[in-house]
């Protein structure tokens, strides 16, 4: 019988996996993490060596107070500073007063600290650039966003997280990119628990505006619990991992298909139903993902986060094929030899 049911199993699979691949762009089509139409010419510019368009599109975001897409425009050119330095040197010589200059070189400081086995030491050095970087622009949050990392990096204690915290709710109380650097200090990795990870992302999410990011926080917290070695001693009930993603899937559902905006989230979601074995609504995330792939959060699970982004796309497609009959009409717990 169990032969027979696995004969079954791999014939739905077969029957089913092409049609499945209907609104899932081709392989060659993905991209990972894209930037915006915005940023893309910047950083083509960048590649020339010319700082100029990255500066000026930095400089918009401070004046029009776009402080989400600030952050993710600082952490993309820090990024791409650390792999193609040259423009970046030559936009510190040009002007090394900038704000927006001493922003990115803030980020990028602490972003190579991590990375070293001298983190903590390295992360002192940088107090200076983040304090810099905040005195700039008073109502800027991402200095207090890179504050808030740093402070995870340099093992600050709870009181100082706190006072850390007062100061970037105070610039911008819904910032996505602030509570994200919080629920990571709160995570059971670092300084927290599952629990107080949980609690935190679920507040931020009740108390968030419609479509906002903040919606996706609890969902985050439910990838670090199910990714963690640690989640056995720190149970976390199933209803509230699903109730998580079930947040996450309405969010996604408030975007348009392939955005790039949304992208990471869905890309978030996607890796927890899959953990928790949610293929049809994997499925459904991977189309409207389209070809947005992201580092994060596949970078947790491979080398290669493109790689594996395009063999789980297959597996999904799978798991999904396999639920379905052999013909017609939708599955049904009781199909076992359709």
């Amino acid at each position: 019988m169990p032969f027979l049911r696995a004969l079954i199993r791999t014939t739905r699979m077969l029957r089913h996996t092409t049609h499945l691949g209907l609104g899932l762009p081709p392989d060659e089509d993905l991209l990972l993490d894209a930037p915006d139409d915005r940023l893309a010419p910047a950083l083509v510019a960048a590649g020339r060596g010319d700082h100029g368009p990255a500066a000026k599109a930095l400089a918009q975001t401070r004046e029009a107070a776009e402080w989400e897409n600030r952050d993710r425009a600082v952490q993309v050119l820090a990024t791409f500073a650390a792999a193609r330095p040259e423009w970046f040197d030559a936009w510190q010589e040009a002007s090394p007063h900038d704000p927006d200059l001493l922003l990115v070189k803030a980020e990028l400081a602490v972003t190579r600290a991590f990375a070293s086995p001298a983190r903590a030491e390295l992360l002192r050095e940088v107090t200076p650039l983040i304090l810099a970087a905040a005195d700039c622009e008073p109502r800027d949050p991402v200095p207090w966003r890179i504050a808030l990392d740093h402070a995870r990096g340099t093992n600050a204690p709870h009181t100082e997280f706190e006072q850390l915290w007062a100061r970037a709710v105070r610039r911008s109380p819904h910032h996505y990119g602030c509570h994200v650097a919080a629920l990571r200090y709160l995570s059971a990795a670092w300084y927290g628990s599952h629990a107080e990870c949980f609690d935190f992302a679920e507040r931020a999410a009740q108390d968030a505006l419609p479509g906002s990011l903040l919606k996706a926080l609890p969902v985050r917290a439910a990838l670090a619990y199910l990714t963690s070695p640690a989640s056995k001693q720190q149970r976390i009930p199933r209803e509230r991992l699903d109730a998580a993603a079930d947040l996450a899937v309405e969010l996604s559902r408030s975007y348009d298909p392939a955005d790039p905006w949304p992208a990471e989230v869905r890309n978030l979601l996607t890796c927890v139903l899959v953990e928790l074995e949610r293929w049809q609504d994997a499925l459904d995330q991977l189309r409207l993902i389209g070809p947005y792939a992201t580092s994060f959060p596949w970078d947790r699970l491979t080398d290669d986060p493109l790689w594996h982004f395009m063999e789980l796309r297959g597996q999904v497609r799978l798991e999904v094929a396999a639920t379905m009959p052999l013909r017609g009409g939708p599955a049904r717990s009781d199909d076992h030899y359709a």
